[in-house]
């Protein structure tokens, strides 16, 4: 039994210890100083001291902070005391405050200051007519507009809260960033004053020299003006705007670049790049995009779409050129094709497609070596058509639905009229198969002939007369008298089932089967002292490794350096 009660008085006694480690500190009572002259008003401060100074003022201390002022009515019992006329409050030797009065709580260590209220450290000053200074938490806020000023920037607010210990501001309501070289509005945005960095939330507006950001979610900083956003993020690039998820910038590069749901348009121009990668080199006046990337040419309710597995646009606005390589397509209405890659050029109005090219018209598919499309500079029409090499047109005979119609020739010039091809001439070695009906539809037999030219007139995109030029030699055979054999000429290769009948046919299974890549901060949260203090070990990288918080998939720029 008394072991017992030994051991119980023992861990009574150790419960007791522990009680007393966890209880919270008694408050420390405010000190005087120097009172310098003293007088009491129980009718007006009952219980207060009344302290106002002489030749020098009346001074407190309370847990490191020191206070000076004209007047002090100190209220012991309570541990509190107001201060009025000139007075300052200073922590240690980095943090001074002036105003006309301040209330000071010494049980919870809170100074509320009021009137021409100046807060200042070693790096910034904050101006204010209304202060909390809680000592305890140490964090300062106003709710009444306030003024920061350090080396780089003065940010206005209507409410602002200063962490002292993270040396981070977060402004709200208004928030407002003047600075020389560019101007930046947000609803609320976190700053650090030792990094300079910007953290932004609600819409935001950075308006610079050369280029004008929005977005909702984003970072900037401050002092080489580069960031990103990764919410509804807009920019106005010389010329251009990229909009994103997510979108990165950098003003000494001048580099920009996108990840998923990307719209670069050419505001000159009127083209549209949509992509889930794209980067914007804006003094090469360029644009490299990838995964899923399309090209849009606004023409008169007639666009023209342009895809491969890499798309590059460069040059002024009077010269664009664009490049689609790799599995390029395009489409556009009665006119559609696909090749290894495509060239297309603003100052020619030329259109190459490069290796195994094939191209639809309506019906028509044509072949060669190379195609050439060319454009009306000032209609931004369709005007003529190249097909040079081993030039072949195929038309499925649209009465039978079994039998081609065919012409071949070294090369193939046509010409279009108002968008409509009209005019097909083939030179060199031609030859033709071409199915003939009477005005019933019904079968006259079949066309076989060879020449040393060939014109093919077309009405509503279907052939309406050939022309034979230079000793032709052919027959019109009975179907009965042609062999099936012999109705294909030498090289017929039918692709319609390759035939890009809209423009979604100009993405493959793998485009439209595209997984995006996670960027952080849209559904999951980011803790952004964390990722301060992570970005003050490592900076950003703009060109060659793209920041963290984009994206963490370095795909799209390994697929750039190989297109490179």
């Amino acid at each position: 039994m008394v072991r017992v009660t030994v051991h119980f008085f023992l861990s009574l006694l150790l419960s007791l210890s522990a009680m007393a480690q966890d209880a919270p500190e008694e408050p420390k009572q405010i000190n005087i100083v120097y009172g310098a002259n003293f007088t009491k008003n129980e009718a007006e401060y009952p219980g207060a001291s009344i302290f106002s100074k002489d030749e020098r003022q009346v001074q407190f201390e309370h847990q490191g902070a020191d206070l000076w002022c004209d007047v002090a009515i100190y209220f012991q019992r309570e541990n509190r005391l107001q201060a009025i006329g000139n007075v300052l409050l200073k922590q240690g030797d980095s943090v001074e405050m002036t105003s006309d009065r301040i209330n000071y709580d010494g049980d919870i260590k809170l100074a509320k200051a009021w009137g021409d209220v100046v807060l200042t450290n070693s790096s910034m000053t904050l101006e204010t007519d209304t202060l909390r200074f809680d000592r305890e938490k140490q964090e300062a806020y106003y709710q009444d507009k306030g003024k920061v000023i350090d080396s780089a920037n003065t940010l206005t607010s209507q409410i602002g809260r200063y962490f002292m210990e993270l040396k981070k501001y977060q402004f709200r309501d208004s928030v407002h960033i003047d600075n020389p070289q560019y101007i930046l509005d947000s609803e609320q945005l976190d700053y650090y004053t030792t990094s300079k960095n910007a953290y932004m939330y609600g819409p935001s507006t950075i308006v610079g020299d050369t280029y004008t950001i929005y977005c909702e979610r984003g970072f900037y900083d401050t002092k080489i003006e580069s960031g990103y956003g990764i919410k509804n993020t807009k920019i106005n690039y010389n010329n251009r705007i990229v909009e994103g998820d997510s979108v990165y910038f950098d003003k000494a590069t001048e580099f920009a670049s996108a990840t998923n749901n990307i719209v670069v348009t050419d505001t000159i121009n009127k083209g549209i790049i949509r992509a889930h990668y794209a980067e914007v080199f804006k003094a090469k006046d360029s644009v490299f995009a990838t995964r899923r990337a399309v090209s849009i040419s606004v023409q008169e309710q007639d666009s023209l779409y342009v895809h491969g597995d890499t798309l590059m646009v460069t040059g002024k606005p009077e010269a664009r050129i664009l490049r689609a390589f790799r599995n390029a397509k395009f489409f556009k209405k009665d006119l559609s094709g696909k090749c290894d890659s495509i060239h297309s050029e603003e100052r020619t109005g030329i259109t190459q497609l490069i290796r195994n090219p094939v191209l639809w018209n309506v019906d028509n598919q044509m072949t060669g070596d190379s195609i050439h499309l060319k454009s009306n500079l000032e209609t931004e029409q369709l005007d003529s058509l190249k097909v040079l090499g081993n030039a072949f047109v195929i038309s499925l005979d649209s009465v039978s639905m079994t039998g081609y119609n065919q012409a071949k020739g070294k090369d193939l010039f046509g010409k279009f009229i108002e968008n409509e091809l009209k005019i097909i001439d083939l030179i060199k070695n031609t030859e033709v198969i071409y199915y003939m009906y009477n005005d019933d539809d019904e079968l006259i037999g079949i066309d076989r002939t060879i020449c040393s030219k060939i014109r093919i007139t077309m009405e509503n995109n279907d052939i309406d007369e050939l022309t034979f030029f230079t000793q032709p030699d052919g027959a019109i055979y009975p179907e009965a008298d042609l062999p099936l054999e012999e109705r294909k000429l030498t090289g017929f290769i039918w692709r319609g089932d390759e035939r890009i009948m809209n423009k979604d046919d100009i993405f493959d299974e793998d485009d439209n089967n595209l997984e995006l890549v996670v960027i952080r901060g849209i559904e999951n949260p980011i803790d952004i002292d964390a990722e301060e203090e992570e970005r003050s070990k490592n900076p950003l990288d703009p060109v060659n490794n793209i920041p963290d918080p984009v994206t963490t998939d370095p795909k799209s720029r390994t697929e750039r350096k190989k297109a490179k």
